[in-house]
This record gives C-alpha cells, sequence and structure tokens, in this order.
C-alpha cells in the first residue's frame, strides 16, 4: 500500500548572521515533527533552507567587504553545518541564490504582471530596514515598526505592486472554513482583526534603492521584493513549473501539509503566501502553525552582552540530545518558552542523567549482575506489572494524540513518564531484595524482563526528539527496533537477549558552579569578540580647549518642524528647528542622507549659540550635530529617551 504524503517546511533563515539557539530550535522542533511521522507511516518531504537577498545583506557585505554572494555563501555554510549538528533529517535545503529558484521567482512575477495581480507605481511610506517591510502610519506602534520595534524612516520609490485586496474576501472566506488552516487559534484571531478586516492595503513587491535581490527580467533597474522571493522557495523547492509542466515531486507534496515558522513571520504566511498562491491557481498549504519564541532567562540576546547562546557552545556543555531535549521541552505550545545555564544543568541531572540515564544503568547492570547479562521471560508476574504495561501501552495513544496536535512539549513529557513509570517499579519491586532468596529467582527474571522491555519501548518513542539516545539505548539492550504497528504489544523483546556488558553512561552530572564558571568565561570572551569587531574610525586630533572654551557653547535639543532642499545645491537641507519656544532656520549639509520628508519630527542635537552666517544666500542659525562614518554616510545625533524640544544638552 502506498504511503500517505507529508510535505513540511520550516521557514528559510535568513542569512544576515550566525543563527542562535532561538532560531535553532525552528529545525529541531520540525525535525521532531518529521521523524515522527515517517514513525506513523507517512512518506515524508522535509524541507529547509536559507533566505539570502535583501537590503540588510547587501549593506553586512559591504561591512564586512565582501561581495553579497560570498557573504550569503559564508553565512548559509553556517547554518547548515549547525542543523546538521544537531542531527536533523531535512530531505532538501534551498538557497534562494540557487539559480532554478532564482528563475522561476522571474517566471512567477512576470505572471502575475500579465495577469494585471502585479501594476506598477510609486511607494511612499514608512520603511523598516530590518524587516525590509513597508508600513503606513497607522500600522506603527509607538512610533515604530509593529514587528521588530526598530526605528523605521520614510521612504518613497518607483515599485510594483500586488493587488491584495482582489484575493482579500477569498483568503477571510478560506481562514473560516478551514479553522485548522492558522494555528494556535491566538495568531488567526490577530490576522483577522489586525490585517484582514480593516482591509488589506496592495503590497509593495519590488524595490530600486538595492540591488541584492532577484531582478524583474523586464524592468531589470527593480528587483523582486524578498518576501515574494522568500516564500515561493516552498514551491520551487519540490518542482514548480510556472506556466509549464510542474515535477512529479511537486505533483506528489503539493500543496503542504505543514509551514512551521514563527510566530513573527505568521502574517507573510497567513496573508501574503496564501494570496500569492490564489494568483498562481494552487492550492493553499493545509496549516501554518506559528510557534512561539525561545527567549534567555537574563533578557533578550544580545552581542554586546555576550549572552546569546549557539547551538555548538551548548553542545560542548551537553552534548546534542541534551540540547534537542532542552529546547523542546521547554517551549509551551503557545506562549514564549525560557532557557537559562541554571534550568539545563537542572534538567540534564534530574531528568536526563537520574530518571532516563540511571534507569538504563541500573536495569542494564542488574541484569548482569544477578543473570550474567541474560533477559528472559519466566512468566512469573504479580499484579503490580499489569499497572506498568497499562502505563507503557497507553503512552503510545498519548504522544500520538500530542503530536498530532503539534504540542511537542507535552509529547515528550508523556515518555518520560513511561521512564518515570519504570523506575516506580524499581522501587515496588525491590530487585535487590528478590535477588537475596533462591526461590525469587523466575520472579526476578519477569521484573528485569518487564524494565528490559518498558525501556525499548519508550527508547523507540524517543527516536522523533532524541535521536542519538534512542540508538544507544536500543544498542545498550540489543533491542531491535520497533514500528508503529508492533507498538500496541507487550512483550517483543526476545526473551533470552543478552544486554551489553558494560553500560555508557548516557549523560554525566555536571555541577553547576562549574558550568557557571565556564559560562562567564565564555561571555566575557563573546563580549569582547562583539567588541573587538565594533568598527572604529580614527581622526586627526585638533587642539585642546579649555572648559572655559567648552562651556561657552550651547547645545540643545531642537525639533525640525519642517524642512526643504536648498535649490541648486546637492548637499543642503534648510530645516526651521524648534528650540524650546523659539524657532531657527539651520542650513545643513546632509542631503545625501536625508531627505526633507525624513527630516521633519526629528528630535535631533543643536549647537543653538553659533554665529549665523549666510549659506547660499540663506541665513543658518546654528548646527545640527551628526556623526559620519568612512563612506561619507551620515546620521544625526538624536535623544535616546524622549525629551522635549529645548531641553539643555549637557
Amino acid at each position: 500500500m502506498d504511503k500517505k504524503k507529508y510535505y513540511m517546511t520550516t521557514a528559510i533563515a535568513y542569512t544576515s548572521g550566525k543563527p542562535h539557539i532561538g532560531n535553532t530550535y525552528e529545525i529541531v522542533l520540525a525535525d521532531s515533527i518529521a521523524r515522527y511521522k515517517r514513525f506513523q507511516g507517512y512518506d515524508v518531504f522535509f524541507q529547509t533552507g536559507t533566505d539570502e537577498h535583501g537590503q540588510k545583506i547587501e549593506l553586512k557585505a559591504a561591512e564586512s567587504g565582501i561581495t553579497p554572494q560570498e557573504f550569503v555563501d559564508d553565512v548559509a555554510g553556517q547554518i547548515r553545518k549547525i542543523w546538521d549538528l544537531m542531527d536533523t533529517s531535512y530531505d532538501k535545503f534551498i538557497r534562494t541564490t540557487d539559480k532554478d529558484h532564482e528563475d522561476m521567482v522571474q517566471k512567477i512575477f512576470k505572471y502575475m504582471y500579465d495577469k494585471g495581480d502585479i501594476y506598477k507605481g510609486y511607494y511612499e511610506g514608512m520603511y523598516c530596514t530590518p524587516c525590509e517591510s513597508f508600513f503606513t502610519e497607522s500600522q506603527l506602534v509607538d512610533g515604530k515598526c509593529p514587528d521588530c520595534g526598530r526605528e523605521v524612516q520614510p521612504a518613497k520609490e518607483e515599485a510594483y505592486f500586488f493587488k491584495m485586496s482582489k484575493y482579500a474576501d477569498r483568503l477571510i472566506e478560506h481562514i473560516n472554513s478551514h479553522p485548522e488552516f492558522i494555528q494556535p487559534v491566538s495568531r488567526k484571531n490577530e490576522m483577522m482583526n489586525n490585517f484582514l478586516l480593516p482591509g488589506l492595503q496592495d503590497l509593495c513587491v519590488s524595490r530600486t534603492s538595492f540591488q541584492w535581490g532577484i531582478p524583474v527580467d523586464f524592468d531589470p533597474k527593480h528587483v523582486v521584493y524578498v518576501w515574494l522571493d522568500a516564500l515561493t522557495n516552498y514551491i520551487t523547492g519540490i518542482g514548480y513549473e510556472c506556466g509549464g509542466d510542474s515535477s512529479d515531486l511537486f505533483k506528489k507534496n503539493w500543496p503542504a501539509d505543514l509551514h512551521l515558522i514563527g510566530k513573527d513571520i505568521i502574517r507573510f504566511h497567513t496573508i501574503y503566501w496564501p494570496i500569492f498562491l490564489m494568483s498562481l491557481d494552487l492550492p493553499l498549504p493545509k496549516q501554518i502553525f506559528g510557534h512561539p519564541w525561545l527567549l534567555q532567562g537574563d533578557g533578550k540576546m544580545s552581542k554586546s552582552k555576550g549572552n546569546v547562546l549557539y547551538a555548538d557552545e551548548l553542545v560542548d556543555f551537553f552534548g546534542v540530545d541534551a540540547v534537542r531535549y532542552f529546547v523542546l521541552h521547554e517551549m509551551p505550545f503557545e506562549n514564549d518558552g525560557v532557557i537559562t545555564w541554571e534550568l539545563m544543568v537542572e534538567r540534564l541531572n534530574s531528568e536526563l542523567a537520574n530518571t532516563l540515564g540511571n534507569l538504563v544503568n541500573r536495569t542494564v547492570s542488574m541484569s548482569n549482575k544477578y543473570f550474567g547479562g541474560v533477559v528472559t521471560h519466566t512468566d512469573a508476574a504479580e499484579e503490580v506489572d499489569e499497572d506498568l504495561k497499562k502505563t507503557v501501552l497507553g503512552t503510545l495513544p498519548r504522544v500520538t494524540e500530542k503530536m498530532d496536535q503539534l504540542r511537542v512539549a507535552d509529547a515528550i513529557t508523556e515518555i518520560f513518564s513511561l521512564f518515570k513509570r519504570c523506575n516506580k517499579y524499581i522501587d515496588e519491586t525491590m530487585p535487590w531484595a528478590l535477588a537475596k532468596d533462591e526461590a525469587k529467582k523466575d520472579r526476578l527474571s519477569t521484573v528485569l524482563y518487564n524494565l528490559v522491555e518498558s525501556i525499548s519501548y519508550g527508547a523507540v518513542l524517543l527516536e522523533a526528539f532524541m535521536p542519538s539516545t534512542s540508538k544507544k539505548i536500543l544498542e545498550q539492550l540489543h533491542a531491535k527496533n520497533r514500528s508503529m504497528e508492533e507498538m500496541n504489544v507487550f512483550g517483543l523483546y526476545e526473551s533470552g537477549t543478552k544486554v551489553t556488558e558494560k553500560p555508557e553512561i548516557l549523560f554525566a552530572r555536571l555541577d553547576l558552579k562549574e558550568v557557571m564558571a565556564k559560562v562567564e568565561q565564555l561571555q566575557a570572551e563573546a563580549k569582547q569578540d562583539s567588541a573587538d569587531k565594533e568598527p572604529v574610525i580614527d581622526i586627526e586630533a585638533k587642539e585642546t580647549i579649555s572648559y572655559d572654551d567648552f562651556s561657552k557653547l550651547q547645545f540643545q535639543v531642537g525639533e525640525i518642524i519642517s524642512c526643504e532642499a536648498v535649490p541648486k545645491a546637492d548637499k543642503l537641507l534648510c530645516s526651521q528647528v524648534k528650540i524650546g519656544s523659539q524657532t531657527k532656520q539651520i542650513v545643513s549639509g546632509i542631503r545625501s542622507t536625508y531627505t526633507p520628508e525624513e527630516m521633519v519630527g526629528k528630535k535631533v542635537m543643536v549647537l543653538v549659540n553659533l554665529e549665523p552666517r549666510k549659506i547660499r544666500g540663506l541665513l543658518s542659525e546654528g548646527m545640527l550635530l551628526c556623526a559620519e562614518d568612512e563612506k561619507g554616510t551620515l546620521s544625526l545625533m538624536i535623544p535616546e529617551k524622549p525629551m522635549p524640544s529645548g531641553a539643555e544638552v549637557c
């Protein structure tokens, strides 16, 4: 009988830098789902990859002094190395710089344009560079990006737009008639109430202000908007052919059964992506799951703080499977999870080393001590055995129910409940006491058989979450792996099998003080490394001034209330700056970096008692303070915290 297909994807990782443990959580989560689906008998195709275009990457490459392609080649290699380190079983790793992907994105864009879904116009709005997204004033939160909370800048440029409103009603109807489409439900409510029901604006789908992207082949000064480029990987990666005959892999696997993504990009996947698919006349994915974030207990991860957690560093401390356990077990279904060094050590010692590791070690050791390692089923059963068997056989349906709901942390808890029941069984049966009575030898043999069988059963279920540990346990017990169909029976461990003579320690206990001492050293080195990498500029020193000279300078906060370009002057802007109760006119040579529209509303630092002078016939009554990098890019000095106009800068 043909297996039922299951096509699942992660969001492709953005190649702006090495992924931290929060990024890595998603690929491990997806891998556990993929492995369990295979165990259930599905023909799984699991795709992940990297998102490699955009303005942020172009800027980072320039800062590094290399080409964008060289930059993304390096970072994509780092990402794939970490995915492999974490023992993830993806079937396809796509890169958006793959030529076949780029070619298909161009065809998709042209198809949408020819269909009338994309048109040319001008975009003017507030732009967030890190998110590479435009927003209207009403969408901003406290004047900042609603997605990442960073500053936004006014921007205007020629662009192509997608007619989102054309498909909005159809999408709303689909969401309402398919309650499983967006999960958890709270994400669905957010998308409906905040975006769809108020009405969709047309979406900017091209850019001209940077070059690192897929060119619009019929208008090459434009590059395709990074989200149209990135989202289509889910179909290009399996052989979609726009306007042609798609591959057998695509025909078999589309629509996707699951898009697993972070909650921060749920809008792109549940609004933009379905509408793009409608334009292409393709069916929508069956489910989009927006998982919560994995946070660090001592606050937001920051390179400057030296507290960013990376998977490879955690593996050096704890091992691959322990890290997989931490990130999967500590993440609730809907709310953000928290991970700390203290918590990881506690979990390692109590759950992994004690509950699981010690259970396997004790069972193997007792089998060797009392029966030379031979595990035999003698049928000397007692009532307590039935409760153990009931717990064991009940674990599979409980785990499957949780996994079908994508409640992965709860599924792991069910498996460890089985192992805890085994430990309780040891306390109930007291094998060491049975060993003292020759008449109870058969009973002792049955107890140890029941333990080995129960642990083998649990190890099979553990494979989706801790694959290496699962394999090690089965190898130590010389137990065979089992199919899902075989998990309905207790007693498949072959009687007379000999366990390993020398049990391997699965997880060694760690001393918290020793770990934290190493962590402090690691964070100090990371903090120093971050400081060392911070670009610096040395300029020629000017003549030293006295305190009296400095005290003559008066600096205040000013608010720019209007601004105009100075005619026939490429570098000059003329600003009206409110400083306390007065308004001064200031001419500044900052037009290369700022437009007049960008200037209005900014709070800036002003040298207010500079002798007035005429510049290009305009009186300038002060100076705006700016910083300048080695490329001549200017940045206005603005107050870190809200300050009233006229506040003294001291």
